[in-house]
């Protein structure tokens, strides 16, 4: 059986989705005659922890890392037991002046992210543990894209390929939006970006868009690079059951809502559609950015809402089973949120912002579970339109993350 080390800065007990799909790789890769070891960190003091996931029956290897949010913590005057919210943490809205300090540090300072704490002070310990285990490839996961720079510095010293794994842009992610990046900082991430691309044997993105923006910008990618599509667990949706409410219509957002990605004109559509009468809950699951709460409460749509916060991940799939109308706000045309491939496997109706994006629109068409609009346009349509939306529940069954780990055991055979 070859050996595979996976690099995740996120892992259970973190309920950080970035890590599921590597947990799906190291649940399911054995049976394709991969041993996979994970790499991954003691304590993570940002993301939630989700004790519901077992973790995976891997050899786990967790290191220490100088962890900045600590000290951001401080400076902001929190206890060292609060909690930071990730879409509270980069938003200028309401921010104090040593709030807007820490992210002029983090988005100039802290290159490519503010994990990079963990490509030195992770190494040494990493090498050490790792010194008797012999490896055939070693994959990384990001963001965080410092986990690609660990990657890089272990694959070095041991000679061994990489592969690595994009989820999302690197050194023009969404949330840079609005945030000042000077031309010195640009400059060394991008560097940083291409010295792992080279160094990679191959790299995988989880968007068609994302992996054609990687190979514009670089032309030895080229017979270099994998599609595999985020996925959804088809386990997950087996035996679960609708619990509905009569009572209302509920419109549920799963996962964190940046400032950025704020359908202001549909919140305004929702206080129209109440006011005429029609009864409908919102729901949201995650973190909200604090500029979406204020359009909420201006709107006086703060009453008809429900914050659940952060819920562990079998409870959120139950979520967006019940909900009947299931919102995504797709943050570029390089987008695709993870919790969309849900969305679809639930077969409830999906209303869907975000300029630009065909590929989520093709998605959504082809398997018709739900309505694409712009932020210009407030899907005043939607409600006399839904009706048509009946998903196409085989069709989605082929973004199960057990196809995908299926296609990446082919791209791993293929590489060594």
């Amino acid at each position: 059986m070859k050996k595979i080390l996976i690099i995740s800065f996120y892992w259970p007990p973190s309920g950080k989705a970035s890590m599921h799909l590597p947990l799906k790789f190291a649940e399911l890769l054995p049976q394709y005659n991969w041993d996979p070891v994970i790499l991954t960190i003691k304590e993570d003091t940002v993301s939630a922890t989700d004790e519901s996931f077992g973790g995976s029956q891997s050899k786990v290897i967790r290191t220490n890392f100088w962890d900045p949010f600590k000290l951001y913590k401080k400076f902001l005057g929190r206890g060292s037991e609060s909690k930071l919210e990730v879409s509270e943490s980069i938003s200028k809205t309401n921010a104090s002046i040593s709030q807007k300090i820490s992210l002029w540090i983090r988005m100039n300072l802290f290159i490519p992210d503010a994990r990079i704490g963990w490509r030195f002070s992770g190494y040494k310990e990493a090498i050490n543990k790792l010194q008797d285990e012999r490896f055939d490839l070693i994959i990384s996961n990001g963001p965080p894209h410092s986990t690609h720079l660990l990657s890089k510095k272990i694959s070095k010293k041991f000679g061994v390929p990489m592969i690595s794994i994009f989820i999302d842009p690197w050194v023009d992610i969404a949330y840079y939006k609005g945030h000042s990046r000077n031309f010195i900082t640009k400059a060394i991430d991008s560097h940083l970006e291409k010295s792992v691309l080279k160094n990679s044997t191959k790299a995988i993105f989880v968007t068609k868009e994302l992996q054609n923006y990687f190979l514009k910008k670089y032309s030895f990618l080229k017979n270099k690079t994998e599609l595999i599509y985020w996925g959804y667990n088809e386990i997950d949706f087996q035996n679960c059951n609708k619990k509905k409410s009569e009572d209302y219509k509920i419109i549920l957002h799963a996962g964190n809502m940046y400032d950025h990605q704020n359908p202001i004109k549909f919140w305004k559509n929702i206080k129209n559609e109440i006011n005429n009468g029609r009864k409908i809950k919102l729901k949201f699951v995650g973190t909200i950015g604090p500029a979406v709460k204020n359009t909420l409460k201006k709107l006086e749509l703060d009453a008809h809402s429900q914050f659940l916060g952060f819920l562990p991940y079998k409870k959120v799939v139950q979520e967006v089973i019940n909900a009947d109308f299931l919102l995504v706000c797709i943050a570029e045309p390089r987008h695709i949120p993870g919790k969309l491939f849900e969305y679809m496997r639930s077969g409830n109706p999906i209303i869907a912002f975000g300029d630009d994006n065909d590929e989520v629109k093709k998605m959504l068409e082809e398997t018709n579970s739900g309505k694409m609009y712009s932020y210009s346009n407030g899907g005043e349509n939607f409600f006399s339109e839904y009706s048509t939306v009946n998903s196409n529940i085989e069709k989605v069954k082929k973004y199960s993350r057990e196809e995908s780990v299926k296609k990446f055991s082919e791209i791993l055979n293929n590489s060594v």
